[in-house]
Parts: structure tokens; C-alpha cells; sequence
């Protein structure tokens, strides 16, 4: 008879993590776990290696039986050959969870690999343990101090991030830490072979910790399981897909993957239509929209954006970069310029929408600009854009001081405060290292404030684009 499995919940904070085949030599992933673990202050690590009794001043214990405290999570780094007789150690030992990094399973193509997949999960049953992956770098909970790598902030958010693909379950936390992005759990599935896309669906629909759901997939085991979990999802919280395997290409690679059969295009967009689910279509975009749904709040209910900067070019530029994202630019009134005009000067300057003036690099003329234009009923969104024009460019320390970024912050917070409207800051990043330090002050500064930081006008308006557009779903549902 199948012993009672544990929840998600058990297997998300466990007390003790063995990690199985570590060596000393600081190469491997399960050593690169290890040291990870410890540095994030996890209380119970059990390294596991024969070979070895200690390992980075750890000792190192010979097996799971040998551990003298509770292990609930098993990580597994070791030859897919010895699986079987691992999982019978940890139907022993009582564990709760066991991630399979390695991979070499059904993804391979080979039938006898099939089938050991098959036996695994049946001794997972039969012991009363649940299996992560394989094939996948597993779970990053940061609440628990579980995590896989040491290169992302331990600091929790609302964030969940389901991904069939390790290498996007470590960047989408890494690229999104420095524009303010934290996670409540991201878990990394693989071939999916017991916990998949759909049963984690359903588990952040409930999720308390969890306000925001993304998910990089492949293709789905159960079709009718995932449509009802994305449903429910969808109906409860903002929902980003990327979908991977989208071309042929991309289809055999899927496969190769992760043994995913990918689903037909057409049929996924129209799903993701039907349940207003936000697509994407990289990693970048999901960061992008992510940022928006985060803190361009309160989420704009019309298009209708008015853009400040510094520079013609950059003016005519964002122009159409955010119209083509489908976002509405109001020409202003020549009360409206006249305004304006008692503090931006007449040379040189562009009134119309975008605006465009030489002291638009000072926080006086900032805050007084997105002062007037915000209060402009068919105005819902600002963007103020710096680092595009050599009157706004990086270098020399001028925009990464407090000088600049503390009244410019603070008349931001003002302009959001009075408004109700969000305020977009798109920083174009820099190519030189002293200019690149400048601009990393300034935007640690404005995310730390809880600002949107986008690095495009482009990635700015199609981000902002696709949350009005679910929104407005969502409110006409």
C-alpha cells in the first residue's frame, strides 16, 4: 500500500537537505549546492560522498542512514545509473523530497530510460516521497534559505517562477534582483516526472506568500489537468508564460530538453487568450513585465503616456517605439506648453509630447514637469527617460548623486501620490565601465524606492502594453 505523500508545503521547508555526491574540489553542481546552502545559512546540510569525511569543513557522511539528524530533502548529484538504490536509501531514511539534478533519463530518447523513470516513480510512491525533476536545478525558496545558487538575494517577495528549464530558473531571479524583483518559491521541474507545470499551478493559485505567477514551458503531460490549473490561476492572479518550442527548431530542442512534446502554437495562444494570460516571449520580456505588474502602480487603466527627457532623437524615438506598443501619446495644449514653458525653456525644446528640454536632467525641472502633465485627464502613464542624450549621459557621478537622485525621487513619489498614476523610468544602460558604475548608482537608487526601471523605450512600452491590455481583460471578465 502507497504511503501518504507530503504536501508542498512540507516539501518547501524542509528541516535537513543531504546533498549526494559532493567532492572537496569545488567543481560539480552539488558541490556548488552546497557551498550555496551554507552561505545562505541553511541549519541542516548533510553532505554525502563515500569517499569523503569532510568537505568544506563539513563532515561527509558515507549515506543517507549515516546522517544522524532528519533529512527531508534529498539532492541528487550522481550517475542516473545508481538512482534506484538511492531512492530505496531514502524510503529508509524517510525523506520527504528528492530533486534529481542529473540528468540522462527519458529526455535521453532511450526506452530503457523510459522505464527507469517509470521504477522510480513507483518507489517514490511506494516510500511515501515526491520527486523534483530530473533533470533540473529544483527549488529555490528563499523564506526556507533552500536554494541552488548564491548569485540572488535570499530577501522573499510575491513572485512565484515555475520553469521547466534550470538555466531560466536561475536567470530570471538574477536578472530580475537589481530592478527590485524577489520570490516567494521557484522551482526548476525538468522532465517533470512527478511534480509538474499543472500541479504546481494549482498549488500558487493558493499560495499565500505568492501574488504573481510565472512560468517558462515547454510542453504540458496532462492537457486537461493544465487547462483547468491555468484557469484557476488566471482567475486569481496575474499569470506570464513563456512558452519554449515555439519553430520547429525549437520544438526538437524541447524534446532533447526536457522529453517535452510541445503543443501546437495556435492552440496555446488562443488558451492563453481565452484565460487572459500575459505571453512573452524571453526571459528579458518576462523581467519587463514582471517589473510593470510590480510597481507601475497603480496599474494604468487607459494608454494615454506623456514622455520627458533630454534629447530631440530620443524624443522622436520614444514616440514611435511607444505608439507602435500600442500605447497613445496626447498632443499638449498650447495652455498646457504655456505652462510649461515658466519653467522649461523655449530653444531647443520639444512641448508637444514627447518633451523635450536641455534642463530636463535636473530634479527641479522634472518634478515640475510630471507635476503639470500628470494632472491631465487623458494622461495615464509617465515615463521620464535619462542616459540617451550626452546632455543626460552617464559619467562624471552627476545623476548617481544624492543631489540629483534623492529631489528627483522624491518629487516622483510626490507626482504618484497626488495622481494616482505611475511614473516609468527607462535608464539606457551604458558601454563604458565608469559610465556603467554611474548608472548602476542611479538605479539602485530608484529601485530601492520602489520605482519600475526599464532599460528601453521599446521594452517599456510593450511591457506597460501588455499589463493595461490584461487588466482591462481581467475587469471585463
Amino acid at each position: 500500500m502507497a504511503k501518504q505523500l507530503p504536501t508542498l508545503d512540507e516539501i518547501f521547508s524542509p528541516r535537513g537537505v543531504a546533498v549526494v555526491g559532493v567532492s572537496p574540489t569545488g567543481r560539480g553542481f552539488a558541490t556548488g549546492i552546497l557551498v550555496s546552502l551554507k552561505s545562505a545559512g541553511f541549519p541542516a546540510i548533510y553532505p554525502i560522498n563515500p569517499r569523503y569525511t569532510e568537505v568544506f569543513d563539513m563532515p561527509c557522511y558515507p549515506s543517507l542512514q549515516a546522517v544522524p539528524g532528519p533529512v527531508d530533502h534529498v539532492i541528487v548529484s550522481i550517475p542516473a545509473e545508481s538512482a534506484l538504490s538511492l531512492l530505496d536509501d531514502c524510503a529508509a531514511k524517510g525523506v520527504r523530497s528528492v530533486h534529481f539534478f542529473t540528468a540522462g533519463f527519458s529526455e535521453s530518447g532511450l526506452q530503457e530510460r523510459v522505464d527507469l523513470e517509470r521504477t522510480m516513480l513507483e518507489k517514490a510512491r511506494a516510500g511515501g516521497f515526491r520527486i523534483v525533476g530530473p533533470n533540473c536545478i529544483g527549488l529555490f525558496v528563499p523564506k526556507s534559505k533552500l536554494v541552488n545558487t548564491a548569485s540572488v538575494p535570499i530577501e522573499p517577495g510575491p513572485i512565484a517562477f515555475i520553469s521547466q528549464s534550470g538555466g531560466h530558473a536561475q536567470n530570471l531571479p538574477e536578472y530580475g534582483s537589481p530592478r527590485g524583483l524577489r520570490f516567494s518559491k521557484v522551482v526548476s521541474y525538468g522532465n517533470g516526472l512527478d511534480i509538474d507545470e499543472s500541479e504546481l499551478l494549482e498549488y500558487f493559485a493558493k499560495d499565500p506568500e505568492t501574488e504573481i505567477i510565472a512560468a517558462y514551458i515547454e510542453g504540458v503531460k496532462d492537457g486537461r489537468r493544465f487547462f483547468n490549473a491555468l484557469k484557476i490561476a488566471a482567475s486569481s492572479k496575474p499569470v506570464i508564460i513563456y512558452k519554449g518550442g515555439t519553430t520547429e527548431a525549437g520544438k526538437r530542442a524541447a524534446h532533447g530538453h526536457t522529453a517535452s512534446l510541445t503543443t501546437s502554437v495556435a492552440a496555446f495562444e488562443a488558451l492563453c487568450r481565452q484565460m487572459n494570460v500575459i505571453r512573452v516571449d524571453d526571459i528579458d520580456e518576462m523581467v519587463d513585465v514582471l517589473v510593470a505588474l510590480r510597481f507601475a502602480q497603480p496599474i494604468p487603466s487607459g494608454t494615454g503616456i506623456v514622455v520627458a527627457g533630454a534629447g530631440g532623437g530620443p524624443s522622436v524615438l520614444a514616440s514611435d517605439e511607444l505608439e507602435k506598443a500600442g500605447l497613445q501619446m496626447p498632443p499638449l495644449s498650447k495652455a498646457t506648453q504655456a505652462e510649461l514653458l515658466k519653467f522649461l525653456p523655449l530653444a531647443g525644446a520639444i512641448l508637444i509630447n514627447p518633451l523635450d528640454a536641455s534642463n530636463l536632467a535636473t530634479p527641479d525641472a522634472i518634478g515640475a514637469t510630471l507635476k503639470v502633465v500628470s494632472r491631465l485627464p487623458d494622461v495615464n502613464i509617465l515615463l521620464y527617460h535619462i542616459g540617451f542624450h550626452p546632455i543626460s549621459s552617464w559619467g562624471g557621478g552627476r545623476f548617481a548623486q544624492p543631489s540629483f537622485l534623492e529631489p528627483t525621487i522624491e518629487a516622483i513619489h510626490t507626482v504618484k501620490r497626488v495622481s494616482g498614476k505611475p511614473v516609468l523610468l527607462v535608464l539606457r544602460q551604458p558601454i563604458n565601465i565608469n559610465n556603467m558604475k554611474d548608472f548602476l548608482g542611479a538605479q539602485e537608487a530608484f529601485v530601492k524606492a520602489g520605482l519600475p526601471v526599464f532599460y528601453s523605450l521599446h521594452q517599456a512600452g510593450q511591457a506597460i502594453s501588455r499589463v493595461i491590455n490584461w487588466k482591462k481583460r481581467q475587469n471585463s471578465q
